[in-house]
């Protein structure tokens, strides 16, 4: 508790324990916040950062422990009365009503007797303000994961919050917009508001953050200035070690696996995105990735890959020189093709399913020819795909909603990969996990180059796609760059493709040529 004399703070918890039934989320954590201050909260998944933060949102209930607000003690038992305080909160997985426009979901959270009109022009001021664009008419089940992340940020600041709790920000934004988040978080703290901050992102901890209280299997192992710390002494305080180094070697691509020609589509919804004369290829043993702001084309141009969106004109798009065009998602599969969507929940995985039905999405392995399943075998599938990439749940049985977002992640990225693929298409495939997961992930994306698959990466990341990838792409307005060898290419060349730049003034591709 805070002494006499001592500045009052803002937060301050003590000895908040959590207990689930097959983890202890949060042991005895305590944590000191002051007025005006950015304080990380960083730890590997699972240990216990969204619990702690739901619990001081009053989205969960503490099993024991204390939490004091503007130095008086409070019990908060619902987001309600957390936002009466002056607390709100941006969600990792986002709680918003995809039936609803982005205005009619924002307003859900404020004073109804604020006019529907009125919300909706504050939102253009805020969005304005902060530089996050935002459609206040459109409907939410339109919007990519990107935009709605800067919706939930959008209705978090538009109740003017004496402390902002964000859970992983940025996982899905820009450098630039990053950049401008940046400044309008330290907009926040300068006028009183603080903020806690999850991220798995060490850069932005440091460059951002001003105390980090780190978490580890539920309890709290330190308390450091992160800007006075490296990226690998906060490793070691969050995993224990330092990740794992990436050993990105060069190899010779074999044949084309997937070519796309002249793939041009009108959007599917009024609130999408055309896309225009698409052409590329994806070889054997090679990871093409594909960098764009959200909203671009990504998620069209993910749909007509994987089967989704079957409209593609015939002939443009071509497996292993078969024309799948207009094949199903199941076809596709049949000749290798696996897909790891941008959304988690929902498409991904089936919340309500546990770990073990969830599998069977896309594993076939214990299926029969007339249609038996062998559950003990589905058992062990997803039990060695939890062991291999270190899922951390109450076993395969545990639900996919009971799971934190990372290891969530972790679980469909795995059962994705351990299929050994021929082609693996992915999206976002670290969004949300910690620095030791991200590396085993594209760690594993790498064997599965070394191996001979084709792999295809769309990642809004762009240290990522920089770290893993042989050949890039940007996507911008639904066109698509000529492609540039990763080692040719920069951030800044790049960062101005994804502004559809990658034309001089006499309408010739800048040097780059199209593989």
């Amino acid at each position: 508790m805070s002494g006499a004399g001592a500045p009052m703070l803002r937060l301050e918890l003590g000895g908040i324990t959590k207990q689930y039934p097959a983890v202890r989320a949060c042991d005895g954590v305590n944590l000191r916040v002051q007025p005006g201050e950015i304080h990380a909260v960083l730890g590997e998944n699972g240990a216990g950062k969204s619990t702690l933060m739901k619990i001081i949102y009053g989205a969960v209930q503490p099993d024991a422990g204390q939490m004091r607000w503007n130095g008086a003690p409070v019990s908060v038992k619902s987001p309600a009365q957390a936002r009466e305080l002056g607390i709100s909160m941006v969600y990792q997985h986002f709680s918003l009503f995809e039936t609803l426009t982005v205005a009619e979901n924002v307003w859900l959270g404020l004073d109804r007797r604020i006019a529907l009109a009125e919300v909706i022009g504050r939102i253009g001021e805020v969005a304005h303000t902060y530089g996050l664009d935002v459609d206040a008419g459109r409907p939410v089940h339109t919007l990519s994961v990107g935009e709605r992340q800067r919706v939930e940020i959008v209705r978090a600041l538009m109740t003017q919050p004496q402390l902002l709790i964000l859970d992983e920000p940025t996982s899905v934004l820009t450098p630039q917009a990053v950049d401008k988040l940046f400044v309008t978080l330290r907009q926040l703290a300068a006028s009183g508001c603080s903020i806690l901050y999850i991220s798995h992102k060490l850069d932005e901890i440091r460059a951002l953050c001003h105390q980090c209280t780190v978490l580890r299997g539920g309890k709290v192992t330190g308390e450091v200035d992160p800007r006075g710390e490296s990226n690998a002494s906060l490793s070691r305080l969050m995993i224990g070690a330092d990740p794992p180094r990436l050993q990105h070697r060069d190899t010779a691509p074999g044949p084309v696996v997937l070519r796309v020609r002249q793939l041009s589509l009108a959007r599917a919804d009024q609130f999408g995105a055309d896309l225009a004369d698409i052409g590329f290829d994806v070889r054997a043993g090679e990871i093409v990735g594909v960098a764009g702001v959200s909203g671009n084309g990504q998620r069209e141009l993910m749909a007509a890959l994987s089967g989704e969106d079957p409209r593609a004109p015939a002939g443009s798009i071509l497996m292993d020189g078969h024309d799948v065009s207009h094949a199903s998602p199941h076809r596709r599969r049949k000749l290798g093709l696996n897909f790891v969507p941008e959304e988690r929940l929902g498409r991904g995985a089936v919340p309500t399913f546990d770990l073990a039905q969830n599998t069977l999405l896309t594993r076939t392995e214990a299926v029969s020819r007339s249609g038996w399943v062998a559950t003990a075998r589905v058992q062990r599938l997803a039990e060695e795909v939890m062991a291999r990439f270190n899922v951390r749940a109450g076993g395969a049985r545990a639900a996919a909603r009971s799971l934190s977002g990372g290891n969530l992640q972790k679980f469909i990225v795995g059962r994705e990969i351990s299929a050994t693929p021929r082609l693996l298409i992915v999206s976002q495939p670290t969004w949300g996990v910690d620095v030791g997961a991200a590396a085993q992930i594209r760690g594993e994306l790498l064997k599965l180059r070394d191996g001979g698959c084709a792999l295809l990466v769309v990642s809004e990341e762009l240290d990522e796609l920089f770290e893993i990838s042989d050949r890039l792409l940007v996507i911008a307005q639904g066109r698509i760059s000529p492609s540039v060898p990763t080692a040719q290419a920069s951030v800044e060349l790049i960062g101005q493709w994804m502004s559809g730049l990658w034309h001089d003034t006499t309408g010739t591709a800048q040097p780059a040529a199209v593989a």
